[in-house]
């Protein structure tokens, strides 16, 4: 039969009640073509009443009655029996087929209807013709409705893996060789291109969202995959390319490498390894995600060569012809396929797609030979070029294009055909661990099959081999963002996939070699002797290499580890070998280093790489010597190299065993440079640095300290030299976290002290104070301190500093030092009539209490300098009233009479005192009653009050206040509301 039919019944559950369904479902050759089904669910996928009905005929096939088509049926019957049966079936259902019964009827008996000009009838329960199209059922409608919504999403909610599984499901459906693929694709494609952030994106000249760049890239991957069908016909193809070039002439298609312009050769030209590239690569054609499909409609499976390759595992050359050289096979008999690499891997790519697995693993073999091939011939040339591009210390060669990140994923796809062939498939691999991850794959080895004698090769270890040529590859960092981004992006997917291989002795031979083979390589490979300027760093690969091989082979860990150490876009010196593509000299024009936009990213890498090595290298010194020699070349940012010290500091001191001198002597080496390094430019976690520096000598200990010290001024500033590096050292966690005998404590306090004071000469203002302090324990050094203050006050210091110092005298017990300090600090101040709020008034109070406690001597030398400086009134005033209040000289300074009596305002040297009080109260009134406002009127007759105070301190005072009233009553008549309050309180 060709039409199935039947009910399905869903059973109850607590919320909905048992529900039967009617099921139809036309299949032909083994594929169902169309469905319909009373539940109405719409969904790309068939719904599970579909599904049931499907499984019952597979699986109870003699349950299900099998009839005739009904054509057949009807033949049988004679007119009455004809006529029986309709009307039947018209009263069965009358209500839904009566009009059409009608309809029907009328054109039958009209001679010359439309249905009677037909031959026979249609049959829906026969199967269809052998020239008709037979495909899969497929929800056209469905399938638009679902990209929409979740383009839609923008990439939330998931949408972006539903996109994705999608895609699955397209590579599924070409596994499986279903037509629908193809169809599938198209729908999906051309919502991808309704989607209507396209055209904001293009008008607002932002790049496309990361989430949707890499669907982007899926789907021009998978129309690759189409047009390289091995099996497609000429028309579909046609008809694709149509399409394709549809979509890529519409403005809003996306670009394929994310920004405007590209420098990847085109698909179908196989690249020549030499920089003789096209001068005309300014005038490149527009290149969108769709191109590199275009291109592959141009290609074709005709070539027979290529046919052997794929059709026979032993497809050798004839043993007689393997004298000389060959474009078909290898010295061993292999066949090559000398085709452009990215585009051989699409083909191996196509093959698998479209279900062709063995097929896809002969044509990756043949890749892997014809690489191998490249490689030593490369390696030939290099030999005889080595002296002079040794002498150059640069190279013009490299790949322009990179087979890591390139938008056909070369080496990704030859690894998982590989890979695919030797997996365990387990009976329990569907399960889930308990963390919720999937297991990683179990691998096995499987012999590789070929027609020459047996190589001992396993696909395995090809799949190994080819991941480390392909990361191995010289090549130039691509132009824009986006591009970048890819090669480390696809890096790392290579590097997780590496990671799921069991290194056993053999890949362990296979990694040895390659390794050997990578660093003899040449420029053709990035971890070869010479290396482009602008080649795409290797450290993380480097690191993985070295982390593999360890356990293996530490010298050639270390060897390769090293050598990838480099970053030379970033030595200035690096003489730019010419790779003739304008737009990269261009670039090196304005900046130092053409536009890395990942440069963060890989030189962060660069210091994983570094920090991997140090920490394998703990309590080797020759090892750690040599890493440490390798980052101080290459890495050039202080951050960075702050970091490493820092991990080698965590790495050296174990929170529950000793510490490891070696690699504690390295964060101390390291940390050093950092300081030099950061000493002059300005860096906002430079006080971090410091103390985490002298934290680090510390553990490694008192010879490290000692160091630091002694040459303070190439590693810091004279201020934190003073108040972070030597005050610490002198701390007393310190003394006892090193345990110091007398002999050691007293040389780390000389060096401290031989510190403070260089850095009291260098910088006085900041470090006068500090270097006091830190020689306090030593006579001559305090003195020496104290005449460093004194040489540079009266040039170089503020009076806030000088005051601060003068406190710290008396504290100390050096009053008559405090004294003088205090005197030199008030030479610098001046303080005008309205600073009755300045933060130096509290000195100044300070200076004139120190200076009465110690006699009238002493007030009498600081008055003049107060009458000087301070023009504020209240100030005065209120220094006057403390001088009045008690006697001077009560601070009994030895060898000193003190009269012990209170001190006269009318004699010196507070008469000076207060003639100059009340002359800036005088002042003081004329400026405020310049700008006065009613609303300031009180607060003005209570400063008079204050100020009558003052005067009636002299003996003719009353007399000058009544005069001085007087005045301000005949200058300022015009006021005459503040003058009626002037009255009213003064007469």
């Amino acid at each position: 039969g060709f039409h199935l039919s039947g009910t399905v019944t869903e059973p109850a559950t607590a919320t909905e009640p048992e529900m039967t369904y009617k099921v139809a479902i036309s299949f032909d050759r083994c594929k169902i073509t169309s469905v319909t089904c009373g539940c109405g669910n719409k969904d790309i996928f068939y719904c599970a009443h579909v599904v049931a009905l499907s499984l019952y005929r597979i699986r109870k096939p003699d349950q299900v009655k099998l009839r005739l088509p009904i054509s057949e049926t009807l033949f049988q019957m004679n007119r009455d029996q004809l006529q029986k049966f309709v009307q039947y079936l018209i009263t069965a259902h009358h209500t839904e087929v009566l009009p059409t019964a009608q309809k029907l009827a009328d054109e039958i008996l009209s001679s010359n209807s439309e249905i009677n000009q037909v031959h026979g009838a249609p049959d829906p329960t026969a199967g269809a013709s052998i020239d008709d199209e037979n495909c899969w059922h497929l929800d056209e409608e469905q399938v638009r409705e679902q990209v929409k919504l979740f383009l839609s999403q923008g990439g939330y909610y998931g949408s972006g893996k539903q996109l994705n599984s999608m895609f699955a499901k397209v590579r599924e459906m070409l596994r499986m060789r279903d037509s629908n693929g193809a169809r599938m694709l198209t729908l999906i494609t051309e919502q991808f291109m309704a989607d209507p952030r396209l055209s904001l994106w293009r008008q607002q000249g932002t790049g496309i969202t990361e989430k949707c760049r890499q669907l982007w890239d899926e789907l021009g991957a998978l129309w690759v995959c189409v047009v390289l069908n091995p099996h497609c016909k000429l028309e579909e193809k046609s008809c694709w390319l149509r399409q394709l070039r549809k979509w890529g002439e519409m403005d809003v298609c996306p670009l394929e490498d994310g920004n405007y312009g590209n420098e990847l050769p085109n698909i179908t030209n196989a690249l020549t390894q030499s920089s003789g590239h096209s001068q005309d690569s300014l005038a490149r054609p527009r290149r969108t995600v769709f191109t590199r499909a275009i291109e592959g409609c141009d290609l074709h499976w005709q070539d027979s060569h290529l046919q052997r390759i794929i059709s026979s595992d032993f497809y050798v050359s004839p043993s007689y012809q393997r004298e000389g050289e060959s474009l078909l096979f290898n010295s061993q008999g292999q066949p090559l396929w000398l085709e452009h690499v990215p585009t051989a891997c699409a083909r191996v790519d196509a093959l698998r797609s479209h279900g062709y697995p063995r097929e896809a693993l002969r044509l990756t073999v043949a890749i892997i030979n014809t690489l191998r091939l490249q490689q030593q011939r490369q390696l030939e040339i290099y030999k005889h070029q080595k002296k002079e591009l040794l002498q150059r210390g640069a190279t013009t060669i490299t790949n322009l294009e990179g087979w890591v990140g390139h938008p056909l994923n070369p080496i990704g796809c030859l690894f998982l055909t590989l890979t695919e062939a030797c997996r365990l498939e387990e009976e329990n691999c569907l399960e889930i661990s308990d963390t919720g991850d999937s297991k990683p794959p179990v691998y096995q080895h499987v012999p590789v099959v070929t027609g020459s004698q047996d190589s001992g090769e396993s696909y395995l270890s090809l799949a190994l081999e080819v991941a480390l040529m392909g990361m191995g590859q010289q090549r130039v960092m691509p132009e824009g963002l986006y591009a970048q981004d890819k090669v480390c992006r696809n890096e790392e997917q290579i590097i997780a996939r590496l990671q799921d291989l069991e290194l056993d002795p053999v890949l362990v031979q296979t990694l040895r070699k390659q390794c050997i083979l990578l660093l003899e390589g040449g420029p053709f490979s990035g971890l070869g002797e010479v290396i482009h300027r602008e080649s795409v760093p290797m450290h993380t690969f480097a690191k993985y290499l070295f982390s593999a091989l360890l356990p293996h082979d530490a010298d050639l860990a270390y060897k390769l580890a090293l050598r990838a150490m480099r970053l030379p876009v970033l030595e200035t010196t690096a003489p730019s070998g010419d790779v003739s593509h304008p737009h990269h000299l261009v670039s090196v024009v304005p900046s130092r280093y053409p536009r890395w936009f990942t440069l963060g990213h890989l030189e962060s890498q660069q210091c994983e790489l570094a920090s991997t090595m140090l920490t394998a290298a703990k309590g080797d010194m020759l090892r750690l010597r040599t890493v440490l020699e390798a980052i101080q070349k290459n890495i050039h940012s202080s951050s960075l190299i702050f970091k490493l010290a820092q991990d080698a500091f965590k790495i050296a001191t174990p929170a529950d065993s000793n510490s490891d001198t070696t690699l504690l002597n390295v964060a101390l080496e390291l940390g050093l440079q950092v300081m030099r390094m950061t000493l002059s430019t300005l860096n906002w976690r430079r006080r971090e640095m410091v103390r985490w520096l002298v934290t680090c000598a510390t553990e490694v200990g008192v010879r490290a300290l000692v160091s630091i010290l002694q040459s303070w001024y190439s590693l810091f500033t004279p201020t934190e030299a003073t108040s972070i590096v030597a005050a610490t050292v002198m701390s007393h966690n310190t003394i006892l976290r090193l345990s110091l005998d007398y002999p050691q404590r007293e040389e780390l306090a000389s060096c401290a002290r031989t510190l403070a004071l260089q850095c009291a000469m260098k910088d006085p203002q900041n470090c006068a104070l500090s270097a006091l302090t830190l020689c306090e324990k030593d006579h001559i050094a305090f003195e020496t301190a104290y005449q460093i203050v004194i040489d540079a006050a009266s040039t170089g210091m503020t009076y806030t500093q000088l005051f601060t110092i003068a406190r710290y005298m008396e504290h100390r017990g050096y009053p008559l030092r405090a004294f003088k300090l205090a005197s030199l600090a008030m030479t610098h101040l001046n303080l005008a009539y309205n600073q009755d709020t300045h933060p130096a008034i509290n000195d100044v109070l300070w200076a004139c209490a120190l200076s009465h406690s110690l006699g009238k001597n002493e007030l009498a030398a600081i008055i003049p300098l107060v009458v000087k400086s301070v023009h504020c009134a209240t100030v005065l005033s209120d220094i006057l009233r403390r001088c009045t209040m008690t006697a001077p000289g009560l601070a009994g300074i030895p060898g000193r009479r003190n009269s012990g009596k209170l001190m006269s305002t009318d004699k010196a040297p507070l008469r000076q005192l207060l003639d100059a009080t009340i002359s800036a109260y005088i002042n003081t009134t004329h400026s405020r009653l310049t700008h006065i406002s009613p609303r300031h009127y009180g607060e003005f007759i209570e400063f008079l009050s204050k100020a009558r105070e003052t005067f009636l301190l002299a003996q003719d005072g009353h007399i000058q206040f009544a005069q001085f009233i007087d005045n301000l009553k005949q200058i300022y008549k015009g006021k005459k509301k503040l003058m009626l309050l002037v009255r009213e309180r003064f007469g």
